[in-house]
């Protein structure tokens, strides 16, 4: 998510991204600090969309006649309901499933990432455990986000349950981001080893989540509707936090609910790409060889509803409304920025530029170079959704503070030994570029931060670079970025610690929040 906070107005755009320009600080009602103003932004929207708060939401239990209500949609319960999970939000899912689904659960399998039990109790996130004699069983695996041979277990042990379901039984499934790297299960002869090597390789060299998960589900025994069709003909409600943008159930954690709708030749297309078909072990060729254009078929999914709950889209409408409340005018710039972190962050740089003039100079409209890069980079970006034109009217037009309010998901190339960290490499690099761009009166804080609470496979959730500081870093950052290594120069960017939450942007490419600040 992107927030921007300025003295008169504020633009915000991301995954849960902030970025905040603004004129001298005027003091607002609540009399904070911008900085204290964007990260409570940022802490006050994760908040609103924990995984038990939207799994409440989304269902509801008559205790007297055991009818189970999914939107629309009702289930006669009686003792036959069974629930398996896969994902980062995943624990705290099941917890709050647990809790109101009681003695009509007979059993559960979940997949989650390694540690993030001792993460929660160390967090004091109580409400996002499972109870003491829970009856469903967690496995945690995937280490850095990846598929190892604890997350296998967890895959098979979720299919064995899924294969032995009748027509009488309801599976309750629950998908969060990360999910796809928690059900790895390769079609033989394919092994583990091998799809990870392909998984990463791919992703170092820049693939996005939509690729990756095409590549994933056409060597998968689970994902492209796999789990839907071990589970017939028992009766299939998957609820699903997104942390893709646009929302497709078929790309979130691979889709393992959903028929998949790519062929071979997608996948060859894919690997073409990124240079990697020549270099494919025998067994993935064999596997690509013999499969089918669309190997679960689409009749083996009626069976199943799968159900949103949780969105960048949902949480940038939560993030609007809380900057109203401190004050702020808030537009919601995109809620599908993607695209390379160079760009994105150049994006931000320029609309920062064009923004600070505007708020300095009342009435100032961007110059004729300055709207040709935004559209181009708009452009580049491919944001369909964008509503540039809206943000800088509001921006030209306000009498007060304004946010502007934007999600996505960047990607990052990984180079040598870093561990990367989109949300701090991304602020690090909007950082860079508000030093090296006029802003006038303005002064801007940009955040930049993943609703999950962890930034890829480093400890920190967010970043946040200000302008102020950007010049003096010179050398120092730009050495750790060509690295991958996004830690900040001292005194200037700074990584925030978080404790795990929901994952509604973090995906192969984490999706992620970010903050601009104005005084």
């Amino acid at each position: 998510m992107a927030i921007v906070l300025q003295a008169l107005p504020c633009l915000a755009r991301a995954p849960l991204r902030p970025l905040l320009p603004g004129r001298p600080m005027v003091r607002l009602a609540s009399g904070m600090a911008l900085a204290e103003q964007a990260q409570h932004l940022f802490e006050s929207t994760v908040g609103a969309v924990l995984p038990g708060p939207m799994l409440h939401r989304a269902l509801s239990l008559d205790p007297s006649s055991g009818l189970l209500k999914v939107r629309d949609r009702s289930f006669q319960l009686r003792q036959n309901l069974y629930l398996v999970g896969f994902g980062k939000a995943v624990l705290g899912m099941a917890a709050a499933a647990e809790e109101l689904l009681g003695q009509h659960l007979v059993q559960g399998v979940i997949s989650v990432p390694k540690g993030i039990r001792a993460a929660m109790e160390r967090a004091g996130k109580q409400e996002m455990l499972l109870k003491p004699h829970s009856r469903v069983q967690v496995f945690e695996g995937a280490e850095d986000n990846l598929p190892d041979r604890d997350a296998l277990r967890a895959a098979l042990a979720i299919r064995q349950l899924a294969e032995g379901l009748t027509a009488d039984d309801l599976l309750l499934v629950l998908i969060s981001g990360g999910g796809s790297a928690l059900l790895p299960a390769p079609i033989p002869p394919v092994t583990l080893e091998e799809k990870q090597t392909l998984t990463k390789l791919l992703a170092a060299r820049g693939a996005n989540i939509q690729e990756l998960n095409t590549i994933r589900k056409a060597l998968s025994q689970l994902k492209g509707g796999g789990l839907a069709q071990a589970a017939y003909p028992a009766q299939v409600v998957s609820l699903i936090l997104s942390d893709v943008v646009g929302d497709p159930v078929e790309v979130i954690a691979s889709g393992p609910t959903v028929a998949s709708v790519h062929n071979v030749q997608d996948c060859l297309h894919i690997l073409n790409h990124y240079g990697l078909r020549a270099a494919l072990p025998r067994s993935v060729k064999t596997v690509l060889a013999r499969a089918d254009s669309d190997p679960h078929g689409p009749h083996t999914c009626g069976h199943v509803l799968n159900v949103i709950i949780g969105s960048n889209t949902l949480a940038l409408a939560e993030a609007q409304r809380q900057a109203e409340a401190l004050g702020y005018r808030a537009v919601v710039l995109s809620a599908a920025i993607q695209g390379d972190v160079k760009s994105v962050a150049r994006f931000y740089g320029l609309l920062a530029q064009v923004a600070g003039a505007q708020l300095t100079l009342p009435g100032t409209r961007a110059s004729v170079e300055e709207d040709e890069q935004l559209r181009e980079l708009a452009a580049e970006l491919q944001l369909p959704d964008l509503q540039l034109k809206e943000a800088l009217e509001t921006v030209a037009g306000a009498r007060g503070p304004v946010c502007l309010l934007a999600g996505g998901e960047p990607t990052v190339q990984l180079q040598g030994s870093g561990k990367g960290g989109r949300n701090q490499e991304l602020a690090l690099r909007v950082g860079a570029e508000l030093g090296q761009r006029p802003l006038g009166s303005v002064d801007v804080l940009f955040l930049s931060g993943g609703t999950d609470g962890q930034d890829g496979p480093t400890e920190a959730g967010r970043g946040r670079g200000e302008g102020s500081r950007a010049g003096s870093a010179g050398a120092e950052w730009g050495v750790g970025l060509r690295r991958r290594k996004s830690r900040p120069p001292h005194g200037w960017s700074r990584p925030l610690a978080t404790g795990p939450a929901s994952l509604l942007r973090d995906g192969a490419p984490d999706p992620t929040p970010h903050v601009g600040a104005g005084r």
